[in-house]
């Protein structure tokens, strides 16, 4: 394969002719020479190329090289006379693979952010977006290492299921019944035995129920998907469309849930860190002050431990500097979860068994019969980063949480059956993957971080 800038960009002068392909992001015209910036999505920095017009006789292909344009640049890198860049491109032969009009939206200005979004398919050019989408596949890559370091099996769960994972009801509707016509029973109810799958079917919230039913059979295993909710949550932290990563562990207790998670978010921030140091130092210069010391903080400081029932301790002592006063029973928010890292234990911290009324039925009771063996790990800035829990492992206290909430027990028939064949403690944790791509970034809203973001009365592009 051809080396790509960033490459060049760090090699020597040399006497060999090469040929680099790009877009055009700057040109500099005069009388005698002409710079163009290149970019081929490498890197933030562009290559500069310099067309000696003593020797370039082509005024009509020059001319037709605007901002934007694809070309394929060949000549030799040469030291460079400037001081922007250690080398450049000294051209012998132009050839342009794709023109460009002069309304092409991305001129050399300052574009808004909310700007950006409405020419989703030309963001990736820019440098801010290029830099967080390589950031976001370097995050995805260091997520599939760290599970495949520590002997986890990648398992692809389904994106059509007939079963809420969160009971929560905020799903997607799957089918293929005319919607003009929709057939229904006397009683007024839809038909559903004539839909595709004979059934009510949605997009799924969440693979961990199918991901237990591997890690009952695998051990340690890890999902790393698209999740869809149907949330009317018009706020810089959600989207009706995202990728999860949600690993399951047998033989585990919360404890080592925790641990797993510590590890494995220090893992990847740190691996962030090492690999992309040109995107995370521009991050930290224009994006947000501070990003990479706030980060390296996280990864070398032990994370803070403390149960539900202290941190509601803490936050009722100072209730009055809250927008929304806690009390034992109420959940915790994102101003709380800030106080509780920044202020209280100035540090990550794990906050554990939480009452049943406000998690999950699949959560595992503990004896006190008021709370659950659940987790939510917490960071500086941003608050809950990770959920995750120990799982009920015994049939009939999951079969009665799922009819103390109103759920219907044969639409979990198959995730109660596990409970019967060799059930074990197993426990687990799900990350946002965009709200991870947020915090190692310092971007305010979590529509910049995925290339074509879907949320309430928005599904463009």
């Amino acid at each position: 394969m051809k080396e790509r800038i960033k490459e060049l960009l760090t090699r020597e002068p040399d006497e060999r002719i090469i040929s680099v392909e790009g877009w055009v992001r700057t040109k500099r015209d005069s009388k005698n020479v002409c710079f163009l910036e290149l970019n081929d999505g490498s890197t933030i920095k562009g290559l500069q190329v310099v067309i000696d017009k003593s020797s370039f006789n082509n005024e009509s292909q020059l001319a037709a090289v605007t901002t934007g344009a694809a070309v394929i640049c060949t000549g030799k890198l040469v030291a460079s006379q400037g001081g922007a860049q250690a080398v450049e491109l000294a051209l012998t032969s132009l050839e342009i693979a794709g023109t460009c009009p002069s309304d092409y939206p991305l001129q050399k200005k300052r574009h808004t952010i909310e700007f950006l979004r409405e020419i989703a398919y030309l963001r990736p050019r820019t440098n801010l977006i290029g830099a967080v989408m390589r950031v976001r596949s370097t995050l995805a890559y260091a997520i599939h290492r760290f599970f495949q370091e520590n002997g986890f099996v990648y398992v692809n769960t389904p994106l059509i299921t007939t079963s809420d994972c969160e009971g929560a009801g905020e799903t997607f509707q799957v089918t293929t019944l005319d919607l003009e016509n929709v057939p229904r029973y006397e009683d007024g109810k839809v038909d559903y035995a004539q839909d595709f799958f004979g059934k009510k079917a949605s997009l799924t919230v969440s693979g961990q129920l199918e991901g237990e039913s591997y890690a009952l059979a695998l051990k340690n295993i890890y999902t790393f998907g698209p999740t869809f909710r149907a949330e009317n949550s018009n706020t810089t932290r959600h989207l009706a469309e995202f990728w999860m990563v949600e690993p399951e562990m047998a033989f585990c207790d919360l404890e080592l849930d925790e641990e797993v998670a510590e590890s494995f978010l220090k893992y990847i921030f740190k691996y962030v860190l090492d690999h992309c140091p040109e995107e995370m130092a521009f991050f930290d210069q224009f994006v947000l002050k501070g990003n990479i010391e706030t980060l390296e903080h996280v990864i070398n400081t032990p994370f803070a431990r403390m149960t539900y029932t202290q941190a509601i301790k803490e936050l009722e002592a100072v209730n009055d500097q809250f927008d929304f006063p806690v009390h034992w029973g109420s959940d915790i928010q994102t101003e709380h979860e800030k106080y509780l890292t920044e202020v209280v234990c100035k540090r990550p911290v794990i906050v554990t068994d939480y009452p049943k009324e406000i998690k999950a039925f699949y959560m595992k009771m503990n004896e006190d019969g008021r709370t659950v063996r659940g987790m939510d790990v917490l960071v500086p800035r941003l608050g809950e980063i990770i959920g995750g829990s120990e799982r009920e492992a015994d049939y009939d206290k999951l079969l009665g949480r799922i009819n103390e909430l109103g759920l219907r027990p044969e639409d979990y028939w198959w995730y109660l059956e596990t409970r019967r064949f060799g059930s074990v403690a197993h426990s687990g944790f799900g990350l946002g993957f965009e709200r991870a791509v947020q915090y190692v970034t310092g971007v305010a809203n979590i529509r910049d971080v995925i290339p074509f973001p879907r949320y309430v009365k928005s599904a463009d592009f």
